[in-house]
């Protein structure tokens, strides 16, 4: 029984001192932005611009709409006592169908944009993953962290610069 604890305490004793004779690894680590990074990127930008003007028409409309609910409720208060019950109860009916309008264009016009920027930033940041992956193989890192997760690090380990730089580079924005 002697002989067995004795062994296993050699074989722990000689794990250790092996061990600490190892020298330390040097781990090699980068953060970066990647919000700012995907953001910033010609992609998104192209992007952004394209949606402007694919939803501009939809948002003059709702812009429109207002003006003509602000119209009804200038002449609902121009016309206070001067209006028939029947002119006022119309007007009235009229800015609360515009109202709904609004509300209704408004509610579909945001869900179109969050979806189409949903699905637009979501492919941009798979693309960036697999731009950081390989920045990180090229560079030897073993860790990329977001710097968003991070409470300090050096300026020196941000790579966001050259992250930007390497996706708008393979994954030109064709103007």
């Amino acid at each position: 029984m002697s002989r067995i604890l004795g062994s296993r305490a050699l074989l722990v004793c000689s794990g250790l001192f092996l061990m600490s004779m190892a020298a330390p690894a040097q781990t090699k680590v980068a953060v970066i932005n990647i919000q700012r990074a995907v953001l910033e990127s010609d992609e998104i930008q192209k992007a952004n611009a394209a949606m402007e003007a694919k939803y501009k028409p939809r948002q003059q409309e709702i812009e429109k709409t207002q003006k003509d609910i602000q119209g009804i409720q200038q002449q609902l208060q121009a016309g206070a006592g001067k209006l028939t019950p029947q002119a006022e109860a119309d007007l009235t009916a009229q800015g609360q169908r515009k109202q709904r309008d609004l509300q209704r264009m408004t509610d579909d016009l945001q869900g179109d944009v969050n979806a189409e920027r949903n699905d637009i930033l979501g492919k941009s940041q798979q693309k960036m993953a697999e731009v950081i992956k390989k920045l990180a193989e090229e560079k030897g890192y073993d860790l990329v962290v977001d710097a968003s997760n991070t409470w300090f690090f050096k300026p020196a380990m941000d790579i966001t610069a050259e992250a930007l730089a390497a996706f708008n580079k393979a994954y030109p924005a064709s103007k």
